[in-house]
């Protein structure tokens, strides 16, 4: 069968699903997206995408594809976001559509991702930042969270900062490529990539600079945690509304048949 593969990217606020992928039990994304694609190709197309959130965690960059019949794909990938915007709920919203060769795969062919964590270190939490930030009342040493999480960068077993899944791991060991801590006000944002995460592995990370920002943990400590390779020594999971799939990378050769790479400017903003 004569195939056409598209990639979107997709946005959206976690606050009321169960994470992204279809769930037994609950409401996931990845089921209110596939739903409006069922009203608009007959196939009934099923979504691949770059990555899996939690329940609460929002998107502002996740990638998935698809494919159809070449003959069901009769509007062009502009007219193919709004078709498929208008078959979504206001928390969920797709970026962009593009058509990409055939070999481009969501998940196998991502290099990286980009997470960003925002937390509100103010007695009184921002009531607009309900959703997107956690809120820390007590102040924060914003020098000492900066130093520990430049300890993170580079390749490492990251057994103490991950949650137990629940299943066999083939490794724990990832590699950071970035790790920093920026403050705008009374709003700390924490952006964190790498090739691969474990389970809540950011979340994890966020809650020990925190806890470090506390002074519960010498900034130096990060190392003793990592050599440790055991979660009870590493500080607490950070709530999961705070977190945010903020882009993912793939590899400089052009994924797009004849579209230009998304330069959306709303993923790169503050990157």
């Amino acid at each position: 069968m004569d195939l056409l593969k598209f990639k979107l990217t997709i946005a959206y606020d976690g606050t009321e699903y169960e994470g992204w992928q279809v769930q037994k039990i609950g409401t996931g994304v990845q089921e209110k997206v596939e739903a409006a694609l069922a009203k608009l190709f007959p196939s009934h197309p099923r979504l691949h995408s770059s990555s899996r959130t939690d329940t609460g965690v929002h998107a502002l960059g996740m990638i998935a594809h698809f494919e159809v019949p070449r003959a069901e794909a009769r509007m062009s990938p502009q007219k193919l976001a709004l078709a498929i915007n208008a078959w979504l709920p206001e928390d969920i919203r797709v970026f962009e559509t593009v058509r990409v060769r055939p070999e481009f795969h969501a998940r196998f062919g991502a290099t990286g991702k980009q997470y960003r964590y925002f937390v509100w270190n103010h007695p009184a939490m921002n009531p607009l930042l309900r959703n997107t930030a956690w809120h820390v009342p007590r102040p924060l040493d914003g020098r000492a969270m900066r130093l520990a999480a430049g300890l993170f960068v580079g390749r490492h077993d990251f057994r103490s900062l991950a949650t137990n899944p629940g299943y066999a791991r083939e490794s724990t060991i990832r590699t950071i490529t970035r790790c920093e801590v920026k403050k705008s006000g009374f709003l700390f944002t924490f952006i964190i990539e790498g090739d691969g995460f474990l389970y809540r592995m950011c979340r994890g990370m966020v809650g020990t600079l925190a806890q470090i920002g506390l002074g519960k943990f010498p900034a130096e400590g990060v190392k003793v945690m990592l050599a440790k390779k055991d979660r009870r020594v590493a500080g607490m999971t950070a709530p999961a509304h705070g977190l945010i799939l903020w882009k993912v990378f793939y590899s400089k050769k052009p994924a797009a048949a004849g579209h230009k790479q998304l330069r959306s400017s709303l993923i790169n903003s503050g990157s």
